[in-house]
């Protein structure tokens, strides 16, 4: 029996990952089989690691948490969504044995949100701007939606993503943090960590207009923070549990050249945390 292809997340930590189960999920669907493992790196050994697992024949990799940056440098060829998005999360080799960098993330996301809303219009407010929220500006940006503003407590850090982002089609603003009381957003996305830490945010009056919707990047217990308060205002919420699986998707079809159905994966992942 031929040995099934390997593939692999990498992160740090990464014993929490739900990928595994996600592309097993996957390849269930055209009757692959598919070994995929998540693989941890130390914090200074992560190119020492993709090339020990190339050794042992891996075929292309998810990249989480610390080394999204590091990937894409890495890589020899990379997409605009990468690039742009100054991370990768998904590498792969080509048939000369080229590295190739992608970021599925944001596209990712405006599949999971397009499920939901209607995104034509909309006025966006993204709160942080490291790496998760990188990763979906560009798309959101070409969505046909009227503006986005970007919020991070470190000011500085928004102004190179707005310089990086300045040819695209979407006007982008930065908005002070904690300000943006009666802004009335029609969209708010949270790409900050403070879920992560347990701390909460603290969301002006009136941020988000009657009907609007509020968007965690993150899954669970961590994404409740936030989404606790927009509700209290009225939003109506998402976490980012459908955006993992869309982003999965994406790069599952950039390995195998196979287009997953996700509706099923998503229900199933989502009892199994219940």
């Amino acid at each position: 029996m031929r040995t099934p292809p390997f593939y692999a997340v990498i992160g740090q930590p990464i014993a929490h990952s739900r990928s595994p189960q996600i592309h097993q999920a996957f390849a269930a669907q055209f009757g692959m089989r598919l070994r995929y493992e998540a693989c941890a790196a130390p914090l200074d050994g992560f190119a020492a690691t993709l090339q020990t697992l190339r050794a042992q024949g891996l075929r292309g990799c998810n990249v989480t948490l610390p080394f999204k940056g590091e990937a894409l440098g890495l890589a020899e060829q990379m997409s605009d969504a990468a690039r742009l998005a100054g991370a990768a999360n998904t590498l792969g080799w080509d048939e000369q044995g080229r590295l190739w960098a992608d970021n599925t993330d944001g596209a990712g996301l405006l599949r999971d949100l397009r499920r939901h809303l209607d995104l034509q219009g909309r006025r966006v407010l993204m709160l942080g701007a490291g790496g998760a929220v990188a990763g979906c500006l560009a798309p959101l940006m070409q969505a046909g939606v009227a503006s986005i503003h970007l919020s991070n407590r470190s000011a500085e850090k928004v102004a190179p993503l707005i310089q990086r982002h300045a040819a695209l089609p979407c006007p982008l603003h930065s908005l002070a943090w904690g300000s943006g009381e009666g802004a009335g957003f029609d969209l708010v996305i949270n790409g900050t960590s403070a879920g992560l830490s347990g701390a909460g945010l603290t969301l002006p009056t009136g941020l988000l207009a009657p009907g609007a919707w509020a968007v965690d990047l993150v899954y669970g217990p961590a994404a409740q923070p936030f989404l606790q308060a927009a509700q209290a205002q009225g939003a109506r919420t998402l976490d980012g549990l459908g955006m993992l699986v869309e982003q999965a998707a994406l790069a599952f079809e950039r390995w195998h050249g196979l287009q997953p159905q996700t509706p099923p994966v998503l229900d199933a992942l989502r009892r199994s945390l219940e």
